[in-house]
């Protein structure tokens, strides 16, 4: 078993692809027509293309409804969505901050995680979502 996609849920795809590459810098994989949204992802390019990020709508449609609401409460709550692992969190806050990102939290070590400190950041994807950096 491999992980090969994993979606995040956003409220606008074309702002979310702009976001997601121009900002983050990841690289536009697959954008075609899937019923009333878009199969839209992106790849890293520090990984293989083959794991995949679905920017995937989070509209009122009775299939996705129940995602805004799940995203909307963690937002709330603080709580990010997801993590993208980086090699160095100081520069990569440094270079989004530049950039506009808005932080929620800039990056703090954890010394007590049991596999060794981590240094965490968590960032708005202007998406709906927050989203956690972290270093090992």
């Amino acid at each position: 078993m491999k992980i090969k996609l994993i979606s995040v849920f956003v409220d606008e795809q074309d702002k979310a692809l702009k976001f997601y590459t121009e900002v983050l810098g990841f690289v536009k994989k697959s954008d075609f027509p899937a019923g009333r949204a878009k199969w839209l992802t992106v790849v890293s390019p520090e990984g293989p293309d083959d794991i995949e990020l679905l920017l995937e709508p989070d509209d009122n449609s009775p299939i996705n409804s129940p995602a805004r609401t799940f995203k909307k409460a963690l937002f709330e709550a603080g709580l990010p969505f997801t993590a993208f692992a980086v090699e160095d969190i100081q520069q990569e806050y440094e270079r989004l901050t530049k950039l506009g990102v808005e932080f929620h939290s800039k990056p703090t070590i954890h010394p007590e995680n049991p596999t060794g400190p981590v240094t965490t950041a968590v960032f708005d994807d202007t998406c709906g979502n927050l989203i956690m950096l972290y270093q090992a």
